[in-house]
């Protein structure tokens, strides 16, 4: 009995010992693993190894004082200054631009590092933990291949604009298509397909338009092809060729303005009820745009006038060649003086009200030997096309890309889009 007792008294302080293991055991906290944190790079440095500050320069700001309210004394920032300028002029930093400091780890946060970004690309980096250096970098840009397509409900801008797509395409593929189509009279049922290119940052932010490869455009039932090919090997810019390897360019631009409207015709029988209809002729082309407008020399030229006088109103006037010679009316201001050279799309002026006119627009007048005539009736010369040796390679280089373009299928815009937010103009 006595041995039994014993017995049952070990096997009681063995559960008592048990339990007390298991209590105490809640109170240690499990082992865990150090896991390094994640590399965050940018401009090309470890962000995890600094204290990083970003902020935009503010107006009146300077390098100096940036780096003063960081505790960094006068002499320093002298000797920075005085290092740093022969890269990065110092006096250039632009309010609104985004800058990023890096700072030590330390007790005192010492600045080490002063990054400014010029834009979305570029910047310049200034180094001065221990030696001073200076440099300029970009971010790395992924340039991306994209498609788009469209039926004209209006115009061309709502159409484009009702998809999401970058206004600078709208304004290229006015550029493009300046000399072959009436931007100003596209009908509904138009169609167009391009095959374009955007730059993004890192992968993720839009860096804009790197340009157009290839478009399409069907007006008027009819096909307008445009591709681009650098003729010359040491250029990497390119123009715009057809299909049969001409070029879309024309020795004069269809219109001196972007997107206006033809408000008045040449017409030699006008005659105007204000007048009794008296006859009147109209030597010239109407273009009605709004106040401000820039207004675009149609052809390489000499300015001959930049004048004001009388019904015309403030006006320049162009000599191309001895053969062509444009005038443009009613400008608000100038922009060119007589003797200045300029070449085709240069803006030559704004669109304005002076002289007599009803409402704001330019006027267009051509010359062909001394003579007004209607440019539009014109069979006006052809700029050069491919040199015939590189017409093959050309052939070749476009086959792809007109494949792809035929396979592009129509992007439509349904009522509900239109309704809520673009107004629409039929033509």
């Amino acid at each position: 009995m006595y041995q039994k007792s014993i017995v049952v008294a070990l096997l009681l302080g063995v559960m008592m010992w048990s339990c007390k293991d298991d209590e105490a055991g809640k109170d240690k906290a499990p082992f865990q693993a150090y896991i390094e944190p994640a590399e965050l790079r940018e401009f090309g440095f470890n962000l995890n190894d600094y204290v990083v500050k970003k902020d935009t320069i503010r107006s009146g700001d300077s390098f100096g004082a940036i780096l003063q309210r960081h505790n960094v004394d006068y002499s320093k920032i002298y000797e920075i200054s005085e290092s740093a300028k022969e890269s990065f002029d110092i006096r250039k930093l632009r309010a609104g631009n985004p800058y990023t400091l890096l700072l030590a780890k330390d007790s005192l946060q010492t600045p080490q590092c002063f990054i400014y970004q010029e834009n979305n690309i570029d910047y310049v980096v200034i180094h001065f933990a221990d030696s001073i250096n200076t440099y300029k970098e970009k971010k790395p840009v992924t340039v991306v291949t994209k498609e788009a397509s469209g039926e004209i409900n209006g115009s061309l801008s709502v159409t484009m604009d009702a998809q999401g797509l970058p206004q600078s395409l709208i304004g290229e593929m006015a550029d493009i298509y300046a000399w072959t189509i009436n931007f100003w009279k596209l009908q509904k049922g138009d169609k167009f397909k391009i095959i374009y290119k955007q730059r993004y940052i890192e992968d993720s932010i839009y860096a804009g338009l790197d340009g157009i490869e290839a478009a399409y455009f069907q007006h008027k039932g009819e096909d307008f092809y445009a591709f681009k090919f650098a003729t010359d090997s040491l250029s990497k810019k390119g123009d715009f060729f057809d299909e049969k390897a001409k070029s879309l360019k024309r020795a004069f631009l269809k219109a001196p303005v972007n997107f206006g409207r033809i408000s008045s015709r040449y017409n030699l029988n006008r005659r105007i009820a204000y007048y009794g209809y008296a006859l009147r002729p109209h030597k010239g082309t109407d273009f009605a745009a709004p106040i401000g407008t820039p207004i675009l020399a149609t052809a390489n030229g000499t300015v001959v006038e930049s004048t004001q006088r009388g019904g015309n109103g403030k006006y320049v006037k162009i000599k191309h060649s001895d053969t062509y010679s444009t005038q443009y009316l009613h400008m608000r201001n100038q922009a060119v003086k007589k003797g200045q050279f300029v070449k085709q799309g240069d803006v030559i002026g704004y669109v304005g009200m002076t002289g007599n006119t009803g409402g704001p627009h330019v006027c267009y007048r051509f010359w062909k030997n001394g003579q007004q005539v209607d440019p539009f009736k014109e069979k006006l010369p052809t700029s050069e096309s491919i040199p015939n040796h590189l017409v093959v390679k050309y052939q070749d280089f476009i086959k792809p890309l007109k494949s792809q373009l035929d396979k592009i299928p129509y992007k439509y815009l349904n009522e509900t889009t239109i309704e809520q937010g673009y107004s629409i103009t039929k033509n």
